[in-house]
């Protein structure tokens, strides 16, 4: 990278710190501690172009940290985790999970290609989270989990996250579909993540859902920093009993005009006999 004129390398404001690019490439050198912390700091804030560029950048910044005696902060499912537990929000937060539907059958069906889909599903959810002020905490398999602090942020982001999974060209015309769930509360945040029961109440909640489905929980309904958009409405579908929980969910789906709205029964059993389903614009 040329330096610019009359400046030192090392004056660049911090603000201009970049030491990869989207292909996981050197754009800076990391040449002491300082930069190797700056570019932690930072590695999160790149979108790579798939799962190989963000390993190469990985590594490359492991090598430096090891270099210099830095011990990176914690890692989730070998990517790592620059920032650290302590810089996620803390308090009343918005939890976010995905996963593919029916990835087993994708994989047989695409067998080597899956591992490219899988990256451009990764990339798509991370740049609809980082859109919206979300921050990824952990993607495994066909999973992602995000958390943001304002429950209108996580609705938003769900949406761009099936709009963008509609709009994409998947190799091999392979259909794939999302399935969504978003949830409320207010977690314990130690210096291995998140802890308390609204970490695996999203997972329950997404696990009811179908492929292009978004499932809210009615915490989510009360965290809501105000009415949704106008474009915007959702549809309570019943109070459900999710595996593990102590108590009965109410459960609210996010519905837009130009997305599918029609799915099966969720995939949850009733906690009582459900009443019509109304919607709140």
């Amino acid at each position: 990278m040329a330096q610019l004129p009359g400046r030192k390398r090392s004056q660049l404001p911090d603000s201009a710190f970049a030491y990869v690019d989207s292909r996981g490439h050197r754009r800076l050198p990391i040449n002491d501690a300082p930069h190797v912390r700056n570019a932690l700091a930072r590695f999160n804030q790149v979108v790579f172009e798939d799962e190989t560029a963000r390993e190469r950048a990985r590594s490359r910044l492991l090598r430096a940290a090891a270099r210099h005696g830095i011990v990176p902060i914690g890692f989730v499912s070998g990517q790592l985790r620059a920032a650290g537990p302590r810089s996620l929000p803390s308090g009343q937060v918005t939890f976010l999970m995905t996963d593919i539907e029916d990835s087993t059958g994708l994989l047989h069906r695409l067998g080597d290609g899956y591992s490219a889909l899988l990256a451009d599903v990764r990339r798509l959810l991370r740049l609809a989270t980082r859109r919206h002020g979300g921050r990824e905490i952990d993607a495994r398999a066909d999973e992602f989990f995000a958390v943001f602090k304002h429950a209108t942020d996580g609705v938003q982001a769900a949406i761009r996250i099936q709009r963008a999974i509609r709009d994409h060209a998947w190799p091999g015309g392979a259909a794939v579909a999302i399935r969504i769930g978003i949830h409320s509360g207010r977690p314990t945040l130690t210096d291995a993540g998140y802890v308390g029961l609204a970490v695996h109440a999203v997972a329950r909640v997404s696990a009811a859902a179908y492929g292009g489905q978004m499932l809210l929980s009615g915490a989510v309904l009360r965290a809501l920093d105000g009415p949704p958009a106008p474009e915007i409405r959702l549809v309570e579908l019943g109070v459900y009993r999710l595996h593990g929980l102590p108590d009965p969910e109410a459960l609210w789906q996010v519905t837009v005009a130009d997305l599918p709205v029609e799915f099966p029964p969720l995939r949850a059993v009733p906690a009582a006999p459900n009443l019509p389903a109304r919607g709140r614009d």
